[in-house]
């Protein structure tokens, strides 16, 4: 009865090391890191500045429109039509240079690096008014990100991804990516996030509802979501009992063929 119970050991040991329980994929789990008689969450986000390589949607609007069409290289009609890959932003959109100036038609190069949307918008009104209109021109500067990029890899639906809002959390990020598969670490989610100065790897338990007090929660342009595999993956573990019992199984026939052809040579 020994070996049986031994095995037996093993064999419950690995089901129990092996399987990909609830807490492996339940998303912001809470895990008694805040008060259990309220789940309020003050969420983190703070207003994205812009970077070199950003893409700006900028619409100038008047009184009289025919004067503001040449600040307009795209209509809205055509930034409807264009959502799905953005290349119509990409063409006609305003891209931030590597010195984080934009060209823009009848002002020339404007200074935008590191400047929230609602500041280009008052800079792009103060130049329009200072050097081409009146103040009776009434004019109305609307300023967005040419959509939200981002990347993923890893234990997800690898691609590069578009989002045409100005906020979006990393739960609707990879929502949109497709969610991660079952063998994805959730417990330590990588973001790779662009700076002036070069990129940062940043670390978020998405398992833990205090994910959502983290200031890498809201993705910004040109983030890389990166998954990692789950050990178990890494070892060859199944995803479910029944998977690791088939593993196992096949393992310990194999061992046991082997056995008896040596032991008849």
């Amino acid at each position: 009865m020994k070996p049986n119970f031994w095995l037996y050991c093993i064999l419950f040991s690995l089901l129990l090391s092996s399987c990909i329980t609830n807490k492996d994929v339940v998303y912001l789990q809470e895990k008694g890191t805040i008060a259990s008689d309220s789940l309020q969450i003050r969420e983190l986000s703070k207003p994205y500045r812009v970077q070199v390589n950003d893409i700006l949607y900028i619409n100038v609007k008047a009184l009289d429109e025919e004067l503001v069409n040449i600040f307009n290289p795209v209509s809205q009609e055509n930034t409807n039509q264009n959502q799905g890959g953005n290349s119509g932003l990409y063409f006609n959109g305003f891209t931030v240079d590597m010195h984080g100036d934009i060209k823009f038609p009848i002002l020339g190069k404007l200074q935008v690096l590191g400047y929230t949307v609602q500041e280009i918008e008052a800079k792009v009104k103060e130049e329009l008014l200072k050097q081409y209109f009146k103040e009776t021109a009434q004019i109305f500067v609307t300023v967005k990100m040419a959509g939200l990029r981002y990347s993923t890899v890893g234990e997800i639906s690898a691609g590069v991804h578009t989002l045409f809002q100005d906020r979006v959390n990393i739960i609707d990020a990879i929502a949109n990516a497709g969610d991660i598969k079952v063998t994805g670490d959730r417990t330590d989610v990588l973001v790779i996030r662009q700076y002036p100065d070069g990129q940062k790897i940043h670390h978020i338990d998405l398992t833990d509802i205090t994910a959502m007090k983290s200031p890498y929660y809201y993705i910004q342009p040109n983030d890389i979501i990166m998954v990692k595999p789950l050990k178990r993956k890494a070892l060859g573990a199944g995803e479910t009992a029944s998977q690791t019992i088939t593993t196992v199984a096949s393992i310990f026939s194999v061992l046991v063929s082997t056995y008896f052809l040596v032991k008849n040579l």
